[in-house]
């Protein structure tokens, strides 16, 4: 247990510092890792964890040179990373930041390590015009990516690799859809208006916020007149856009958003599927909170035997797994935790479950293939290979939204099934 005030800047380094042990010891953020911190300090650690995994590649850069060997104590060479990414989002604190580093390193090993903690901060501070220069000649340190993303970026897409890089640095963007069956997008835009929250619609009528809020604070939420959504996510429903009556299938269905958008368009026969009860439970509660109701199933949508009965789907919307290529700046633990040989592994599997759904798709009926990916090989790769090995598809609509200040990335690609 720390004795530090979890208000201190010290618990939330320290605690920060824990976590991203954690995820380089192979837990993902998406474990719950900050679930046990106090909840007055959460948001503070969280935003020194995210800043600091997103400047990995920075930080592991810089610490190799202000080291003379490689430290061997996880906890500790965590805390100096996130420590140096603060000093670097915070040059106006340099001096608090330091502090409280050393503060925050006496909770670990005894304390026997603050003194290096001290040295290595300050070190740095007096040759950061020194180390900025070196930066330049090192890719994976300047884009803050590991080599081999890089490099499949700058393949796909040579004319946008390093946009794509810098906004998967960046904080994401706080975006939110009007529920319309409840209140219209522009209603609601008054609504937060009026509670002095500053949002815009964009060309689409997604609500983006200036500054991201806790959710408690959007007026209505709890009544479901609004879900958070990024704008690219909310694509998937006006691009399948099933008529009203239809039978829908969402395959991959948790947590629920684009199957409650769906609902919220049109009345539909949906079935929503995921792999794990907690998952489902999520979609329960996101589409109670938002007065919609759906079929929902804990099941693997490739092993057809387990949950369907035989009735063929008049639209089916298959949000695949992927690398999350496109939503990195949301999960920045994904830079560090894949690896190359990801990406053929999810393209294998995103083919197992493409062809086993078109299996459940009456003809002249449409599928949408959705990912949140940038990499080729999952998105117009993973199509060119499908419509080879089925001549009754046809496609007719694609879209690939790259990351920008707005939007996340994401790929969608409609397909018919001929008659």
């Amino acid at each position: 247990m720390s004795n530090l005030p979890p208000t201190s800047l010290a618990y939330a380094l320290l605690h920060a510092a824990q976590a991203s042990t954690a995820v380089f010891n192979g837990q993902s953020l998406a474990e719950g890792l900050l679930g046990k911190i106090d909840p007055l300090a959460r948001p503070a650690v969280q935003d020194l964890l995210y800043n600091s995994l997103r400047r990995y590649g920075w930080g592991d850069f810089i610490l190799a040179r202000l080291m003379e060997r490689p430290l061997d104590v996880a906890e500790i060479r965590s805390l100096l990373l996130v420590a140096l990414a603060r000093l670097e989002a915070r040059p106006d604190a340099a001096h608090t930041t330091v502090d409280q580093a050393v503060l925050a390193a006496g909770e670990l090993i005894d304390g026997r390590l603050r003194g290096l903690v001290n040295a290595v901060l300050r070190n740095y501070l007096r040759r950061r015009e020194e180390l900025a220069t070196a930066l330049a000649g090192n890719e994976v340190a300047l884009h803050q990516h590991p080599g081999w993303w890089l490099e499949a970026l700058q393949a796909a897409w040579p004319e946008d690799w390093i946009s794509i890089a810098a906004a998967g640095n960046s904080p994401p963007p706080m975006a939110m859809r009007a529920n319309q069956r409840r209140i219209s997008a522009s209603d609601y835009l008054a609504r937060l208006t009026q509670a002095e929250i500053a949002a815009r619609l964009d060309e689409h009528g997604a609500i983006l916020l200036d500054k991201p809020i806790p959710v408690e604070r959007l007026p209505g939420f709890a009544e479901g007149l609004v879900s958070v959504q990024d704008p690219g996510a909310q694509r998937a429903a006006v691009l399948l856009d099933p008529a009203p009556g239809s039978r829908v299938l969402d395959a991959c269905a948790a947590p629920g958003g684009k199957a409650a958008h769906l609902l919220e368009r049109a009345d539909l026969d949906l079935v929503a599927l995921d792999l794990k009860p907690a998952r489902c439970r999520r979609v329960e509660e996101n589409l109670a909170r938002l007065g919609l109701t759906a079929t929902i199933k804990v099941a693997d949508c490739i092993k057809k035997d387990t949950w369907w009965d035989g009735q063929l789907f008049d639209a089916i919307l298959a949000d695949v797994p992927c690398t999350a290529s496109g939503v990195v700046r949301r999960n920045p633990d994904a830079k560090w935790l894949r690896r190359f040989d990801d990406i053929a592994s999810f393209s294998a599997t995103q083919s197992r479950m493409l062809d086993a759904l078109w299996l459940c798709l009456r003809p002249g009926g449409k599928l949408l293939y959705a990912t949140c990916s940038v990499f080729a090989a999952e998105n117009t790769g993973q199509m060119m290979h499908f419509l080879a090995r089925q001549p009754g598809a046809r496609r007719v609509v694609e879209e690939q939204l790259l990351p920008t200040a707005d939007h996340d990335g994401f790929y969608y690609c409609l397909l018919a099934k001929r008659d």
